[in-house]
């Protein structure tokens, strides 16, 4: 662009005319789609209720689905299982099962919305809680909680015990299901090794009776229970690899850099590069 004195009439007629005859290119849009469009209820389980990475309140972009419906033949989308997940690193279980350990938010994780389940780091009341137990309910909403809260009490303020697993519908997640678990409290239980085993175990032999395919866990323990990182990931990795056949693929969703990086040490460890 050139900056300075505006031309005198008598030069700008014929610049006006040299502009008049370029000839004009017009592009046409067909609004073949909306962006603003309400998912139905059977495309549901493939959107996240979070708001972070997509800014229209009814089409927050999720892990995993094919939005080949909402746009013109021409154009196709097709959204990976977590996303926003970074660092995927995969295992070869089986010919037919893998085990994949990323960072993200678990709460994003999903695969096809009905064969899948993340498995929640729960209390024995199941009511919620602090950490990745308190992002589960938030964003499955109080469906979730009411659903807990009718899990049958095993003894006066206990619906699952440390060790053992439960199993809800996921509400307003993207999966279909939530396993609910307790992993032990590494200094007050007087074989944490056996409890958290048994988490682990007792979450797989669930889904697999649920007949779910895809399963993601956090690092159950590793919060403000206090379980040793590279402990917590031994057990962990070597208890999924016991279920290399039940299922199509076994995840690990880890929240912090620490913990991602042990456990990816750990299965190179236990599994195999």
């Amino acid at each position: 662009m050139i900056v300075g004195r505006a031309p005198s009439p008598a030069t700008s007629i014929p610049f006006v005319r040299f502009l008049s005859s370029i000839p004009i290119l017009t592009l046409t849009v067909t609004p073949t789609f909306s962006l603003l469009k309400t998912p139905t209820p059977s495309a549901r389980p493939f959107f996240s209720r979070s708001h972070r990475f997509f800014p229209f309140a009814h089409t927050p972009i999720a892990a995993g689905g094919d939005f080949s419906s909402w746009f013109p033949n021409s154009l196709r989308i097709r959204v990976s299982a977590m996303s926003t997940g970074a660092g995927l690193v995969e295992f070869p279980l089986s010919p037919t099962s893998s085990l994949k350990i990323q960072k993200g938010d678990i709460t994003q994780w999903s695969v096809d919305g009905s064969s899948d389940a993340i498995v929640n780091a729960a209390n024995e009341r199941m009511l919620g809680g602090g950490g990745v137990d308190g992002a589960i309910h938030r964003a499955a909403g109080p469906e979730l909680k009411e659903a807990c809260a009718k899990v049958p009490e095993v003894r006066p303020g206990v619906r699952c015990p440390t060790g053992e697993a439960r199993i809800t519908p996921g509400f307003r997640l993207p999966v279909a299901h939530v396993i609910h678990t307790v992993g032990p409290i590494y200094d007050a239980d007087k074989n944490p090794e056996d409890s958290l085993r048994n988490a682990y175990q007792n979450s797989l032999r669930l889904g697999k009776e649920n007949n779910i395919q895809y399963i993601a866990f956090p690092a159950i323990s590793c919060g403000v229970y206090g379980y040793p990182y590279d402990e917590a990931a031994k057990v962990a990795v070597s208890t999924v690899k016991e279920f290399a056949n039940d299922f199509k693929e076994i995840h690990f969703v880890l929240f912090s850099d620490d913990i991602y990086n042990v456990w990816v040490e750990k299965a190179k460890e236990v599994i195999g590069k």
